[in-house]
């Protein structure tokens, strides 16, 4: 959709021409030359007898600039990783498997909680800090993609979008956000970036002031896509949180970490879906839920570290002003609907607005009842000070994993 207009202090790429997938593999592939490329898939064994993955690597086996597909496997036993390594077996790039659940990595992963340096949480996060970790321990990728493995509308054209600003010599980007329309079947998606972290990103501007750190979330069209770029040394120094506040912890540390000038956010896809979670309206501990609140504490941690002060009367006027910010939004997001011809069920949205309002106040209460705890992962720069020869102990893990039961 030709859209051209920069919004905040992030740079914006945006899709003016449709330029032809052939003649931006072609450049990769030059660019590959002095910057080979990594792609990150992190995993469950579940997606794997799904719709979605199998023609995600269908299209990967195509892509003729990645020297190496790093895949994180999580919930597998050992006839799992088996197949899973057949599976993966017709990606003609360099590819591991990381067996998360396998007894190499368990054990390597004991000796690291022993040490208070392993992600204490299962999930998404812990799967990424590993693949991150063999991504710096293998060396060979200069500019590294990842993106969910759910997406039901995928196409490799995504790929090459959204590696492209770490990859191109003559750009300067550390880190790249892709970005897209949740829109697919005749409907808007998206409900916790529009519903939640929107009108929270709003309120918080209210209640506690305009900050940068605030001005440059706001500055993201799709805050939460799990698709992200970035060069190497990247990895070397990043905090992740491991619970559903990975992606707004990425772009908190990102912010920490880089100026403005050296991250950008891409338009990858025309339309996209994948997998959604439910509302979970009476279980605070899955699906959307847990999501809203883990984001919710994501963003008061970081505001936190910058000196904001939070009480319990400001929870109280935060949660005040997010509902009446996020039911004008709820509104937006319907007349944008009718225009375009597609559905919104109001009643649906608003439910939402109300538990997300309600797990405001509860991601505050975690907040101040839990003041010790440790929400980052630590760094590997930190890890590699601890263990010398953890890169040595994951390559070694991974390949043996691989030559034992894949035959490789």
């Amino acid at each position: 959709m030709g859209d051209f207009h920069q919004n905040g202090v992030i740079t914006t790429l945006h899709n003016l021409s449709n330029r032809s997938l052939d003649d931006m593999e072609k450049e990769l592939l030059e660019f590959s030359k002095t910057r080979p490329m990594a792609l990150i898939l992190p995993s469950l064994y579940s997606e794997l007898q799904g719709e979605a993955l199998p023609a995600i690597i269908n299209q990967l086996k195509d892509v003729p600039y990645l020297s190496q597909i790093i895949i994180g496997l999580d919930r597998a036993d050992e006839q799992q990783y088996r197949d899973a390594l057949g599976f993966f077996s017709t990606l003609p790039q360099h590819h591991r498997v990381l067996w998360n659940d396998g007894p190499r990595l368990q054990a390597l992963d004991a000796k690291l909680q022993a040490l208070g340096l392993a992600p204490k949480e299962l999930g998404k996060g812990r799967n990424v800090w590993y693949c991150m970790g063999y991504t710096l321990a293998s060396g060979k990728a200069e500019s590294v993609a990842l993106h969910d493995c759910d997406i039901t509308t995928y196409d490799r054209e995504l790929l090459a979008r959204l590696i492209y600003p770490v990859a191109n010599p003559r750009f300067n980007y550390e880190f790249c956000k892709g970005y897209y329309a949740r829109v697919a079947n005749g409907k808007i998606n998206g409900r916790v970036s529009r519903l939640l972290v929107s009108p929270l990103l709003s309120a918080l501007k209210k209640t506690v002031g305009h900050t940068d750190y605030l001005n440059y979330m706001g500055s993201f069209r799709y805050p939460l896509a799990g698709e992200f770029s970035f060069r190497r040394d990247v990895l070397n120094d990043i905090r992740i949180p491991s619970d559903w506040g990975l992606e707004i912890g990425v772009l908190s540390e990102m912010h920490r970490n880089y100026a403005s000038n050296r991250l950008c956010q891409v338009d990858i896809a025309d339309n996209y879906d994948h997998k959604h979670q439910t509302l979970s309206l009476d279980n605070d501990q899955d699906g959307l839920s847990k999501m809203s609140i883990d984001i919710a504490k994501a963003l008061f941690r970081k505001l936190a570290t910058q000196g904001v002060v939070f009480s319990h009367e400001a929870f109280r006027s935060l949660k005040a002003t997010y509902y009446r910010m996020a039911l004008d939004i709820v509104e937006t997001c319907h007349n944008d609907a009718i225009m375009n011809g597609l559905s919104l069920d109001i009643h649906e949205e608003e439910k939402a607005v109300e538990m997300f309002a309600e797990n405001i106040i509860k991601a505050g209460e975690v907040f101040f009842n839990n003041p010790m705890e440790k929400p980052f992962i630590p760094s590997w720069n930190r890890v590699i000070s601890a263990v010398p020869d953890v890169f040595e102990q994951l390559t070694e893990a991974v390949e043996a994993d691989a030559a034992e039961f894949g035959g490789q």
